[in-house]
């Protein structure tokens, strides 16, 4: 598969006749299941779209009965951006049903394989766009990070991942999950590529009102020789398997071969990231999908009167973990549960983001794992706390609003990937890209 540098600069003909041969080649690897559809717009480099990112005149469904039949009336900001780059939306790709979950399994659509392993998931919620990438079905794709759901299945399918600072791509035209949380990201074949693809997506727009307004671009800047001090978390990495642990000794030791200078730091233990990340993505999943009761949004399913219809729709039209969500969100932000739970988890939000801070004034990045494991079997997760724990290394990243890139490292002995990430302080984008661009040369991951 070419990469994004080198697709920009096919000549016409030449990007016509990949696009033609990139159809063939999706239609022959349909039992992947990374692709929902294809439907290229505009004439550019072929990007792939998870499909809860509007493209105008697309059906755009969040992976979820209720939204089918639904056409996008806009571009998303990410859309346009793209479009005026030379890029073009080349098909939609399969997600956890509105970006509720970690293996793809939740899709309306069904479930999308690892390309490493057709028993294994490939991560999620961003599942369709790691695999699709990772099967060298698309050259690049954009995918939606609220707790690692770019990086994580970055990390299983063997391909790079990137969230960036909150605030720095637009989220407008983004279906919502977790207003505060949520991030729009690159997905690609290469650190250099993903810079690539961030630099054409961020930046200002006057249409989101959390948007950061800053239109600083990285890849003119790429640096890999850069000397950084790095922070590598001994304690915090114990519960991760052999195969991740393996992973962070080489990672650690490519890192000092480039002469980057590597210091020991402590984080507190991540059980309680884990309780303020599905405290506070529940509660406002819970205020971003009430609209879609049938009547303002979503499909409608017809009862004997506006109650009745208000329950079939959503009783028919939500998947079984949006609806554990809806109802967890309910119970934290009902009245005698909003101090208790919603409050403390905003108070823990905070701890996580000054401990970040006080990392970040003596190191420029953070090495971490992305998940305890590699990509497991299909139905091994089926426990929703265990899904949930298996965010357990992402989660703290979206709370504190930073940028994080996920990378492969190595295979293990049954040839599946093993990812890590790195973590920048907040609009430091620069440094992650120059330490993530260092760490993937000195690894040499093939």
């Amino acid at each position: 598969m070419i990469t994004l540098k080198e697709a920009l600069n096919l000549s016409k003909e030449d990007l016509n006749k990949f696009k033609k041969e990139l159809k063939n080649k999706i239609e022959e690897n349909k039992e992947l299941n990374a692709y929902i559809d294809v439907n290229s717009q505009g004439d550019g480099v072929p990007i792939a779209i998870k499909d809860n990112i509007q493209v105008k005149e697309w059906s755009v469904t969040s992976g979820s009965k209720i939204l089918q039949g639904y056409i996008a009336p806009y571009n998303a900001t990410v859309i346009e951006k793209m479009l005026e780059a030379g890029l073009s939306p080349f098909g939609r790709v399969n997600m956890d049903e509105f970006a509720m979950g970690s293996t793809t399994e939740s899709s309306f659509y069904g479930k999308t394989q690892n390309p490493h392993a057709s028993e294994r998931v490939p991560g999620g919620s961003s599942g369709g766009s790691a695999a699709a990438v990772g099967a060298g079905l698309a050259i690049a794709a954009l995918g939606s990070d609220t707790g690692g759901s770019i990086r994580q299945p970055a990390a299983f399918c063997g391909i790079v991942g990137m969230k960036p600072t909150y605030g720095r791509v637009s989220r407008y035209g983004l279906g919502a999950y977790a207003s505060s949380l949520d991030q729009i990201g690159p997905m690609t074949q290469n650190v250099e590529d993903a810079a690539i693809l961030y630099d054409i997506i961020s930046g200002s727009d006057p249409k989101d009102s959390t948007n950061a307004m800053r239109d600083e671009k990285v890849t003119p800047n790429l640096d890999s020789t850069r000397k950084l001090r790095v922070a590598v978390l001994p304690k915090y990495i114990e519960n991760a398997s052999q195969d991740v642990k393996n992973a962070y000794a080489k990672a650690i030791e490519a890192l000092k071969n480039a002469g980057h200078e590597i210091v020991e730091k402590e984080m507190m233990d991540a059980k309680y990231d884990i309780s303020a990340y599905y405290i506070t993505a529940t509660a406002e999943a819970t205020t971003n999908l009430a609209r879609y009761d049938g009547i303002r949004y979503g499909n409608r399913v017809e009862g004997k009167n506006l109650e009745e219809t208000y329950y079939k729709t959503r009783s028919e039209g939500f998947g079984d973990e949006v609806k554990r969500r809806i109802l967890l969100g309910n119970f934290v932000l009902s009245s005698g549960y909003y101090e208790a739970y919603y409050v403390k988890a905003q108070k823990t939000r905070h701890i996580i983001k000054d401990e970040y801070a006080k990392i970040f004034e003596d190191v420029d990045l953070i090495l971490s794992p992305v998940a305890p494991t590699v990509a497991p079997k299909f139905g091994e997760l089926a426990n929703p706390m265990d899904m949930y724990l298996s965010d357990l290394y992402t989660i703290s990243v979206n709370l504190a609003g930073l940028p994080a890139l996920s990378l492969p490292i190595m295979k293990n002995s049954d040839g599946l990937p093993v990812g890590l990430q790195l973590i920048a302080s907040a609009y430091d984008e620069q440094t992650l890209f120059d330490g993530a661009l260092s760490l993937e040369r000195e690894v040499a991951y093939n």
